[in-house]
């Protein structure tokens, strides 16, 4: 067992520089009882867009206060100790904002360590105490509620969630070990590892109160007070605590181990095996079935010391700054004073992709939406498409009857184009050819106003010859998004050399309005994320007109990482979208990207590959091995000849586009990629990762990064 004590931490200083410091500010309760409550509020000073964090001197300061509670509770002067947070939020983590400055695995072990020792304290106070998490309550906030000895939540709280695994580390002062032995196997694996794969899933303040978090669950209105006539009733024993989970109750012989076991299938036909932090967070949740607590402790120094230190984390970490900051402040996006105010929406096309952007429009922008077509029986599918998602929404609960009520009385459909007149910004969901694209913006323009935007949700063709023939073509902006549109976080946001600041700050404050993630590109073939899948794509079917079996081509790419294989995301987008687009960067760049004429007598085909029951695929139909008969070579390529090829293209690619201009630097195309394309927070896109297997070395003698994004050395 470790000693906590003993252990010098002087080390973790170097990080307390800068350090937004969370103080513990303590007041004494007197409960109805006449019992005294020290109240320890965690406070950082700031508002609520700069959430409460646990750097070293914030740790610091609270093991002092709880010196302070500690020798009090020993003369009598208190009965409990309770801990809550600024209005909102209790605490979203630890501070790993400057973790390379630690510098060997030793000092990022001390990180656990520390954690571990104060907040181990929480049950050796000599009174109860008690975590009243009033808000966010994320990582170590949540572990801070883990290691009291009762909780209660805010029903009104933003979010509930250990997301470590999601940054390529595990929970590690405590949440690893105490969860599963809180709430059972089943549970834990949901909250610890299942939901931060799924983007990053938080829980509302009810599921984590149903899953066994919390032994108790007040509304806002009067939340604390609530909270302390609660702790008084537990502490005088009126209020019986009881855990339907309870060490005892638990059963460990068989249902735990046959969770962990499907667990690792799924992470095994979900994710591969590069990804480090699932599995280490497994096998953490898997031991924490016996044992002690403290031995369950000194496990988590050692796995949080490895993985923090590692290549993933310092990728994720990357990644993570990626998508909180620059995500938020786009580059090159124009003062937002020029938007024009967005009244109407107008979405040219009835069709699926028609219909979900009229439903995320209504949803968010909460403006009237007209969508038109050919014919009124198109129309009428997508407004019978709308209104049976608005009702999903509304039976799921997620919207009350008079808000779905209000957002159908707000979508209108028609094949009345006049009516579009009145619109501020108007969409086109119609066939991928130029010239249907300006048709319909052509016929569209005669009607709307002079200073209504036209937006052209094209993947890969040139936005400017899509406005060639427009009177105004500088009305005309990209608005790429991606499929599903209601989940895919990123619009691309395409900007001619014609193109207003006025239209294309509308575009941006719309995309911010709609909840997306925005990124200026230039009207260049592709943009970046179709241009880089192409890449990608192009290389996988490369290799299998060269004669190499399919699933050797799909192993190539495992190392990747990526959220699926090669031919898995050809059968999600359609086989006629991805021949398009690789017909289209073939056209643009031939001598850098491949395409064969094999791909659009596979699209033809009802079904290209077989899948099991978990997507993965695992061979080719009996209609596709007939087209393919004949047409490939005899000349495999190699796993790893493959893999090179890609890391190769990909940031041959990536250094052409950047001096193209295609986005102002290379952090923009790690940004589309994690966003746009779900590229891994472990790689930190694709540049980070290119440096550190050489391939940007390789291809133009340089790295992308100076220095390289890269775990600290051991």
């Amino acid at each position: 067992m470790t000693n906590y004590d003993s252990i010098d931490f002087s080390a973790l200083d170097a990080l307390a520089e800068g350090e937004v410091v969370t103080h513990s500010r303590v007041r004494d309760i007197r409960l109805p009882s006449g019992k005294v409550l020290a109240l320890i509020t965690l406070d950082n000073g700031r508002d609520h867009n700069r959430p409460n964090t646990l750097g070293p001197a914030t740790l610091a300061e609270f093991d002092a206060t709880l010196d302070g509670l500690q020798a009090r509770a020993a003369a009598g002067e208190i009965q409990a100790v309770g801990i809550t947070g600024k209005q909102y939020i209790l605490a979203a983590g630890a501070d790993l904002s400057d973790i390379s400055r630690l510098g060997s695995r030793d000092n990022a072990r001390l990180i656990a360590q520390r954690g571990h020792q104060i907040f181990g304290r929480l049950t050796e106070l000599g009174v109860p105490t008690f975590a009243f998490v009033n808000g966010l309550a994320l990582g170590g906030g949540l572990e801070i509620a883990l290691n009291s000895t009762y909780r209660t939540v805010d029903a009104s709280a933003a979010a509930i969630a250990l997301p470590e695994v999601f940054l390529g580390i595990i929970p590690g002062w405590g949440g690893a070990y105490l969860l599963p032995n809180l709430i059972g196997i089943e549970n834990a694996l949901e909250v610890v590892i299942s939901n931060p794969l799924k983007q990053n899933r938080m829980l509302k303040p009810q599921q984590a109160y149903d899953y066994g978090i919390f032994d108790a669950i007040f509304p806002a209105a009067n939340y604390l007070e609530d909270s302390l006539a609660w702790a008084d009733g537990v502490l005088g024993g009126s209020v019986k605590v009881v855990r339907r989970n309870e060490p005892g109750r638990i059963e460990r012989l068989t249902k735990w181990p046959i969770a962990i076991k499907m667990a690792r299938g799924m992470l095994e036909s979900r994710i591969g095996t590069v990804p480090k932090s699932p599995y280490a967070a497994l096998e953490l949740l898997e031991k924490a079935k016996g044992g002690t607590k403290a031995e369950g402790f000194a496990r988590e120094d050692e796995a949080l010391a490895e993985l923090v230190t590692g290549d993933q984390f310092a990728a994720s970490m990357y990644a993570f700054d990626l998508v909180q900051k620059r995500a938020k402040r786009p580059v090159g996006a124009p003062d937002k004073a020029l938007a024009k105010p967005v009244t109407k929406v107008g979405i040219i096309g009835a069709g699926l992709m028609a219909s979900q952007f009229a439903l995320l429009f209504l949803r968010r922008l909460q403006v009237p939406v007209l969508i038109t077509d050919l014919d009124q029986a198109r129309v009428d599918k997508g407004l019978a498409y709308i209104n049976d998602e608005i009702g999903k929404l509304e039976a799921k609960g997620r919207l009350d009857g008079d808000s779905a009520n209000r957002l159908r009385a707000l979508v209108h459909g028609t094949t009345d184009k006049s009516e579009y007149a009145d619109c501020d910004f108007v969409i086109e969901a119609v066939f991928e050819e130029v010239g249907v694209k300006q048709q319909v913006f052509g016929e569209i323009e005669q009607i709307i106003a002079d200073d209504a935007i036209l937006a052209t949700n094209t993947s890969s063709l040139s936005v400017a010859e899509i406005g060639a023939k427009l009177a105004h073509p500088e009305r005309l902006v990209g608005f790429h998004f991606f499929n599903p549109v209601a989940v895919m976080p990123l619009i691309e946001i395409v900007k001619t050399g014609q193109t207003s600041d006025a239209a294309l700050s509308t575009a941006f404050v719309v995309a911010r309005g709609l909840g997306k993630n925005a990124v200026l590109t230039a009207d260049a073939p592709g943009f970046v994320v179709n241009r880089l899948l192409a890449k990608v794509m192009g290389e996988a079917a490369r290799a299998i007109y060269e004669g190499t079996p399919l699933l050797t081509v799909e192993k190539a790419f495992q190392p990747l990482g990526l959220p699926m294989t090669p031919f898995q995301l050809i059968d999600l987008v359609g086989w006629k979208v991805a021949a398009h687009v690789q017909d289209t960067m073939a056209g643009a760049f031939p001598e850098r990207f491949y395409a064969s004429e094999n791909f659009h007598r596979l699209a033809e085909l009802p079904e290209v590959v077989e899948k099991d029951r978990s997507g993965r695929v695992t061979g080719w139909t009996k209609a596709a091995s007939a087209v393919l008969k004949g047409a490939v070579g005899s000349s495999p390529a190699r796993e790893a000849e493959i893999l090179r090829r890609v890391q190769d293209g990909l940031a041959d690619e990536i250094r052409i586009m950047l001096d193209e201009g295609v986005v102002p630097e290379v952090e923009d195309i790690d940004l589309c990629l994690i966003l746009g394309a779900g590229w891994p927070f472990i790689d930190g896109g694709a540049s980070p990762y290119l440096d550190r297997e050489g391939a940007s070395e390789r291809v133009f003698g340089d790295t992308f990064h100076h220095p390289v994004i890269k775990g600290i050395e051991a």
